[in-house]
């Protein structure tokens, strides 16, 4: 018998995603060949990005719960924003190996950038979906700009990383790691 979808078998499911993602994520590392630490060393790069997709995934995640908060019932559209959310973060592990083993080259930055991009496209699509369509009384004015204005934001400067990056990779990069540190609480204030 099917189910019917409720925000808690969503966020279960999300919650399994995100899982498999951070697995997926770990999968990618390879020990040196050598057994020195300046072998290890030599694979900066390779622990950066790795350092960079995990904290990013767990940001994701936490701003994710915080969201699916407000949902008092899984509509249709709720269901594909989520899923567009979680296609977009299932690019992550492939633009963190090949940001990773290219040395952090400027096009494989670019389309890492380019995927903070989407994932946060689709993350403005959920605070469409459940912040702008919750009555007004039920988020406060503040906390619906703060949320609205914080996302756009970090969407543009997510897309203008990736167009950086093409150029200087690291300050590409370093863009895209600013922008993380303002989802760091989810709850705006």
């Amino acid at each position: 018998m099917l189910q019917r979808a409720t925000p808690e078998r969503l966020s279960t499911f999300s919650d399994g995603v995100f899982a498999v993602l951070i697995t997926v994520l770990v999968l990618e590392l390879r020990p040196p060949e050598q057994p020195t630490f300046e072998a290890l060393l030599a694979l900066w790069p390779t622990w950066l990005s790795y350092a960079v997709s995990y904290v990013f995934i767990a940001i994701v995640w936490v701003n994710h719960h915080h969201l699916i908060r407000y949902a008092n019932e899984a509509t249709p559209s709720l269901l594909w924003f989520n899923f567009a959310h979680l296609f977009s973060m299932s690019l992550l592990p492939l633009s963190t190996a090949w940001m990773a083993v290219s040395e952090l080259a400027p096009q494989p930055v670019a389309f890492y950038a380019a995927v903070f991009f989407l994932v946060n496209a689709t993350y403005v699509a959920l605070i469409w979906e459940l912040i702008d369509r919750t009555p007004h009384g039920d988020i406060p004015p503040k906390v619906r700009r703060i949320m609205r204005v914080r996302s756009l934001t970090t969407l543009c400067l997510f897309g203008a990383a990736s167009v950086v990056a093409l150029r200087y990779p690291l300050v590409g990069l370093g863009i895209c790691i600013c922008c993380l540190i303002v989802y760091l609480r989810p709850e705006p204030t």
